[in-house]
């Protein structure tokens, strides 16, 4: 349902961040998938990956506002909220989290670049390629931002 959604009014990234979630979701137990209504959970899944991203906000591309999403859904602009609240709170998600964070979005996403390096907080792209290199391998940043055509 997401993948349809997606298609039709959003972008295949956002597809793959809602796949991204679902996917999460579904290895929770018991997962919060299993019970009710499929559209509330899909329409919750789409609100959690727009809010991360800021999808309500005009100036960001694809742009949806909460009540539209509602009504494409054909689910009440309150259950979407709180359902997608609910999916934030359960796979402890914030705003911008750099797994949930789009592309685009990724290198004005602060949280995605700070890390520590003796006891220290640094930007990790002000650091040589080499260390760079090391903390993408590690998991620690998302790409290594000299690498990236």
């Amino acid at each position: 349902m997401t993948d349809a959604f997606c298609d039709q009014h959003l972008d295949a990234e956002y597809a793959e961040l809602c796949i991204k979630v679902a996917a999460k979701l579904a290895r929770k137990r018991p997962s919060p998938l299993a019970r009710g209504d499929r559209r509330i959970s899909a329409a919750g899944i789409v609100y959690a990956a727009g809010r991360i991203n800021f999808l309500a906000d005009p100036a960001q591309h694809p742009h949806l506002r909460t009540d539209d999403l509602a009504d494409l859904i054909g689910v009440k602009q309150t259950t979407i909220a709180d359902k997608g609240r609910l999916i934030m709170e359960t796979l402890r998600i914030g705003l911008m989290d750099p797994e949930y964070t789009r592309r685009d979005m990724l290198d004005r996403n602060p949280m995605a670049w700070l890390i520590q390096v003796d006891g220290f907080v640094v930007d990790a792209r002000s650091l040589p390629e080499e260390l760079q290199m090391q903390a993408w391998q590690k998991g620690l940043i998302p790409y290594v931002p000299e690498a990236r055509g």
